[in-house]
């Protein structure tokens, strides 16, 4: 089952249209989330805001935002006000430009959503538009307002339906040069770069997400669920880096390992093609029953 979509409206190029929904591609629901509890009581605590001058609770009613113009001077601004702030692209989103994904630097990618068609009426005219940036080898720009701010999306052909990805203001961006200007330009040895690329070619492989497990988010279930049974919290030993002496018996011994991880990172992905697809799915049912009722308590992102 989808989940709500974030917003609804129309896609349109040029004088094609066809009425759709936006959805979150990803989630942070299944992240272990905690609760600020009073010590004394084990009660729930419950954030209130306060007049920062008088101390007293100020209850939502009462609440209104201000945009700051001088020290402790504000410009009041109702709810209503910000609401009448109509813009095309707050019920379309209408395509202005079509660029080749190569050309859109990583660096402003935002957020992900799944855009998909709502009627019947509206298939064909959406399956057009993905059709074409597809043969085209294309991805569409343009503009949508989300979250009370008009944001540029890059739109992009994926599977059946079209994937819209939120993108940074160039004014959002820090400049690389800020951060890279005084890293000094060295002339390293041949050597060196020949092992470093040797420990990257051994190490090459394919990009599988599921490969990567949360150790972080594992660790926290652990530590709930030895809590939940009573038993001691063991804290882990954590393994500190040591600065390099010697970058070249480093990269020498690199190599070594990356040799031998390597042969036994390879015969494990061709042990996991055997595996069927009933095993692989009894893995997942395992690992879902192992978590503990705490663990399924989870924060729910905004819509």
């Amino acid at each position: 089952m989808a989940p709500r979509p974030n917003w609804k409206g129309y896609l349109k190029l040029s004088l094609v249209s066809c009425p759709v929904a936006l959805y979150p591609a990803t989630t942070t629901s299944e992240r272990v989330s905690f609760r600020t509890l009073n010590r004394a009581t084990g009660n729930r605590l419950r954030r209130q805001l306060v007049d920062e001058q008088t101390g007293d609770v100020v209850e939502g009613e009462d609440q209104i935002k201000g945009y700051e113009v001088g020290k402790g001077e504000y410009i009041r601004v109702e709810d209503d006000e910000i609401k009448s702030v109509q813009l095309e692209s707050n019920h379309t989103i209408d395509i202005e430009q079509f660029v080749h994904r190569s050309e859109v630097d990583q660096l402003y990618l935002d957020t992900p959503y799944y855009l998909a068609p709502t009627d019947r009426v509206g298939e064909e005219a959406f399956a057009v538009i993905r059709d074409a940036m597809r043969a085209e080898k294309m991805v569409g720009l343009a503009r949508v307002v989300l979250f009370r701010r008009e944001r540029i999306v890059m739109l992009e052909p994926r599977d059946k339906g079209i994937t819209v990805t939120s993108l940074h203001y160039a004014n959002e961006v820090h400049q690389a040069a800020n951060y890279f200007d005084e890293i000094p330009n060295l002339d390293l040895p041949k050597q060196m770069l020949e092992l470093a690329t040797h420990i990257i070619e051994k190490m090459t492989g394919t990009f599988d997400p599921e490969k990567f497990d949360d150790r972080y988010e594992n660790a926290l279930i652990e530590l709930i669920r030895s809590k939940q049974k009573g038993m001691p919290v063991k804290a882990q030993p954590v393994q500190r880096q040591t600065n390099v002496i010697n970058l070249m018996d480093a990269l020498r011994r690199s190599v070594e390992g990356a040799g031998a991880k390597g042969g036994a990172e390879h015969a494990a992905e061709k042990k996991a093609e055997k595996a069927t697809p009933a095993r692989k799915a009894e893995k997942t049912e395992k690992t879902t029953k192992a978590r503990t009722p705490a663990s399924k308590s989870r924060t729910r992102k905004a819509g």
